[in-house]
């Protein structure tokens, strides 16, 4: 079976020609993983070129080696926009707060992607009058990652941020996408995912991240050693665990950090 020619065609297509036509500007949020990478080449297959600006949120020490080159290395020379809060990282957040972030509490999405990434585009935006503040918000979530996704829209209108003149929307352009089909994608544009994922990683977002199986903290433990002390250190400082039931990183995972780290 061809797995890519069975994607779901959607009720969506009419609008998101219209916007097209109109001559929005179409953001693709890039992470370097492998949504992000199979999204892009579905956005460069339908919106021109000239429509297209990828941003990629920085998170700096605790996000994948590579991720910038993987980006530019499999967005077709298309401009690149690099966003990152200038007033703290992921773990000097995680200090300050004295508390990781949780599933219910994502300030490390608010706070690390989402409001910079916006402040990228606004500033964007602002410096190209010809999109006329027409912008669409393109992520590459999929309802099959968890069933908190799956309830998210796929295509809505964002009040929040069509103001001053913008018109913004959000689309998820490949929501209805299996894991299979994302894989399908990038292959047939010749690509590989970022290395991680043969490294034995299952999804790419920090390296230690929040919601990561067991498995993915394992691997990310083995190939990133540094990193991981400076968790596991972070840990006992603050008295506070990334893991939900109050299980240290080194319960979880088993691996036992080489050495303490100081936080930065």
């Amino acid at each position: 079976m061809n797995l890519i020619n069975t994607i779901p065609t959607t009720s969506l297509d009419n609008e998101i020609d219209a916007l097209i036509e109109r001559g929005a500007l179409f953001v693709v949020n890039h992470s370097a993983g492998k949504d992000s990478q199979a999204m892009t080449a579905v956005l460069r297959a339908r919106v021109p070129a000239e429509q297209l600006l990828v941003v990629h949120a920085d998170l700096g020490r605790v996000e994948w080696a590579g991720n910038l080159e993987h980006i530019e290395a499999t967005t077709g020379g298309l401009p690149i926009i690099v966003a990152r809060n200038l007033n703290k990282d992921f773990l000097q957040m995680v200090e300050r707060r004295g508390a990781f972030p949780s599933p219910s509490i994502r300030q490390c999405t608010s706070d690390l992607k989402r409001d910079p990434i916006e402040r990228e585009v606004r500033r964007f935006l602002k410096a190209n009058p010809q999109f006329d503040g027409l912008v669409v918000n393109c992520m590459g979530i999929r309802a099959q990652e968890s069933t908190a996704r799956s309830r998210q829209q796929a295509f809505r209108f964002n009040k929040r941020n069509s103001k001053a003149g913008r018109e913004w929307y959000d689309w998820l352009p490949i929501f209805e996408w299996t894991e299979d089909q994302v894989f399908a994608r990038i292959a047939a544009e010749g690509q590989e995912p970022h290395g991680a994922y043969a490294a034995g990683m299952s999804r790419l977002s920090c390296v230690f991240c929040i919601m990561a199986s067991k498995s993915d903290l394992q691997t990310a433990a083995r190939l990133n050693p540094e990193l991981y002390a400076e968790y596991v250190d972070l840990e006992k400082r603050i008295d506070h665990t990334m893991n939900m039931q109050g299980k240290s990183l080194e319960e979880v995972t088993g691996i036992k950090a080489q050495r303490t780290c100081c936080a930065a």
